[in-house]
């Protein structure tokens, strides 16, 4: 029944007529200019005053100043890319770290194997409780 009350409630949210709410030019011209000193990001805009990222590039297509100057703006640029390159180089490490255990891994599996072939003495099934 819980799960049922959860999407009953789910939809008559959606059924809810949206709000129309309007914001003024000053507003849009200093989302945007915040925008361009990259003191905020579109993402931000959006959850912050529940507006879609469509209706915010409009706001940047009207008012920006770069746009008019034709320069190309790049809105979500340095700290999407800064974590972007961060975590290609984690996921280097981490294939490199990897890379090692799997050799240690290799390494000690021949060291069992010659120990077995030389000293006739199985690791593996003293571990496990069998000879």
């Amino acid at each position: 029944k819980r799960s049922n009350m959860a999407k009953l409630e789910q939809l008559s949210s959606i059924n809810e007529p949206r709000v129309k709410r309007y914001f003024s030019d000053e507003f849009k011209r200093r989302k945007v200019d915040e925008l361009e000193r990259r003191l905020i990001s579109i993402a931000e805009i959006c959850k912050q005053y529940e507006v879609s990222a469509t209706a915010v590039y409009k706001w940047i297509y009207k008012y920006s100043l770069m746009r008019k100057k034709s320069v190309k703006m790049v809105v979500e640029a340095e700290s999407d890319t800064a974590k972007i390159k961060a975590l290609q180089q984690q996921i280097k490490d981490l294939e490199q770290m990897l890379g090692k255990k799997q050799f240690e891994i290799e390494f000690m599996t021949k060291q069992i194997e010659i120990a077995r072939d030389e000293f006739d003495f199985d690791l593996k099934k003293k571990l496990s409780g069998e000879g």
